[in-house]
């Protein structure tokens, strides 16, 4: 059976706007799928249904479609996307309408089940996170437009190849490559040279979205339209398989993908072949994201400029604790931020930032109490006293968190075009998700000179969030920095790095074939994105961070 084309038009709500019509006129493709959700996504689309019980679905998906629908219709291209969020079936029906307004006879379909709100009371949103057999069995009946909820990112390419290739649940190996080539997708243009380490070797101005071309055992060839910007290489497709990932086995509803075993190879310009992947029977539980609200926070981000940064922050921080003191928030956060040089040109460049966070369940101790402390001091504290903009009312911010329950605790269904509601069984079988054994390190380099360099110069670097978990993967770009890197970036040489991480559990992964080393820093986060404990809240530049780190390295890397 011939390979299925399937793309990528988009990697999180928000992203490019013209890239269905790039996608559906750049090239040929089968699939199109839109990957619209993340953990702060899931609490955006909850506070929207809290207003309106009819939204929770992401509003800009029918608004890219009519332009395109009659489009990917001509072309026999199906189109299957997780914009759905908390309402897919509010969504498949406002597709409805959209076709029957433009005359285009499309069938759509939706997923559902994933929905435990209900069984956990004082969550804004409780979703389990589905695999992709309910998406198949929609394309099997005939779908064109398939929507979902929330299904893992990975569930938008294996639905369309399990049913393209007639996979079942007991498929593990090709189900796993799939799930590969769907995690290498799911990102957008991260795959096609965004946000890449080495950035400045292609021209990324303008990167194009990527395809994988999906083969009947499950390999695949990661590629992009011709003539479109970016660059995809084994660094590019390394470095988002890497992506908010964890060790050797990566879980999912279908199956349990080793990453361990994945091979990668250059297959021709912009072409990155994977193949060796291979798949385990899924955990005998399905992840669920919870989302509820954490309290209310507020911040002032004070300019200090000039001489005496240090004791203009210490005089704020009396002030104002002086000023809260009546009625103190659960948690304060100070964080001074030396931009300030000595003796510079501009007074931008002479200041410095002091930022405070206020934390509390109560609105009021975070709002107005705060704001007008902060007021107050406008002519009455430091010289030069000024704010970046005028603190306000405080703001709710929420909280994530992972629980778990039996597969056989969700009504995973698929609804049919015509109505008709397909369950979807569990699988047949599964295994415990246990850690893989460490494989053995490489031999080490010889000894010989070295020179203190940044870390970015031998390997790159990309890490995400997972809740309150931040990853790190760091990959070398040759066999004798793989032999350097794997010795000397062990977890504590890590915490050593990143001051953040040296009280919290570090834990590092050795994925030889990548010649990666993937750390996962748990707590870091806090309670997750939303909840913004830190500078970076989704630890998106924690590895570039880490990259610009010097470490003594031997002179004949560099």
């Amino acid at each position: 059976m011939t390979s299925l084309r399937i793309g990528n038009f988009s990697g999180f709500y928000g992203d490019r706007a013209g890239a269905l019509r790039e996608m559906l006129t750049g090239g040929e493709v089968d699939v199109l799928t839109g990957d619209y959700l993340a953990e702060l996504t899931m609490l955006i689309l909850a506070r929207d249904r809290l207003k309106d019980p009819g939204a929770g679905y992401a509003r800009t998906f029918p608004r890219r479609l009519e332009d395109c629908l009659g489009l990917a219709h001509e072309r026999g291209v199906k189109i299957v996307t997780n914009a759905g969020g908390l309402n897919p079936a509010g969504l498949a029906d406002a597709v409805r309408e959209l076709a029957d307004r433009l005359g285009i006879p499309v069938r759509v379909a939706h997923v559902e089940g994933d929905d435990l709100t209900a069984s956990h009371p004082g969550a804004l949103a409780a979703h389990a996170y589905l695999g992709g057999f309910g998406i198949a069995e929609c394309l099997r009946a005939g779908a064109d437009v398939v929507v979902t909820g929330r299904v893992t990112d990975a569930a938008l390419v294996t639905g369309p190849a399990a049913a393209h290739f007639g996979w079942g649940p007991t498929d593990h190996d090709r189900l796993a490559g799939a799930v590969v080539a769907g995690h290498v997708l799911e990102c957008g243009t991260q795959a096609t040279g965004g946000n890449y380490a080495f950035f400045r070797e292609g021209d990324i101005r303008r990167p194009g979205f990527p395809l994988a071309e999906i083969h009947a055992d499950g390999s695949s060839v990661i590629t992009k339209h011709p003539g479109t910007g970016g660059l995809v290489d084994v660094g590019t497709v390394t470095a988002q398989l890497l992506y908010e990932t964890g060790g050797g086995r990566y879980a999912g509803p279908d199956v349990t993908a080793r990453l361990d075993t994945v091979r990668l190879s250059q297959d021709g310009p912009d072409r990155v072949r994977i193949e060796g992947v291979r798949g385990e029977a899924p955990p005998p539980a399905l992840k669920v994201g919870l989302n509820r609200l954490g309290g209310f926070r507020n911040e002032v981000v004070f300019v200090l400029t000039g001489l005496d940064i240090e004791a203009k922050a210490e005089l704020v921080r009396a002030q104002l604790s002086d000023a809260l003191a009546k009625s103190p928030p659960a948690e304060v956060r100070w964080e001074l931020v030396r931009t300030d040089r000595a003796d510079a040109e501009t007074e931008e460049t002479a200041s410095a930032l002091l930022r405070l966070v206020v934390r509390d369940p109560d609105e009021r101790v975070v709002g107005r109490a705060l704001s007008g402390a902060a007021v107050e001091l406008a002519l009455a504290s430091y010289p030069g006293f000024h704010v970046l903009s005028p603190p306000g009312k405080g703001s709710p911010y929420g909280v994530f968190e992972d629980v778990y329950v039996p597969h056989g605790a969700v009504d995973h269904r698929a609804v049919l075009h015509d109505g008709r509601r397909i369950p979807v069984p569990v699988p047949p079988d599964t295994q415990p998700l246990d850690d893989l054994p460490a494989p053995p390190l490489p031999g080490p380099l010889p000894p010989g000179p070295t020179r203190r360099a940044p870390l970015g110069l031998v390997a790159g670097a990309r890490s995400g969030d997972k809740g309150g978990n931040a990853n790190v993967g760091v990959w070398a770009r040759s066999d004798d920095a793989w032999r350097w890197l794997a010795h000397e970036l062990t977890a504590e040489r890590f915490r050593q790095l990143i001051p953040e991480s040296r009280d919290l559990p570090v834990t590092r992964h050795l994925l030889p074939n990548l010649r990666a080393v993937n750390f996962v820093v748990e707590g870091i986060l806090g309670a997750g994105v939303a909840a913004q404990a830190r500078f970076d809240p989704q630890a998106k530049a924690l590895g570039e961070w880490l990259r610009s780190r010097h470490l003594d390295i031997p002179e004949a890397l560099l």
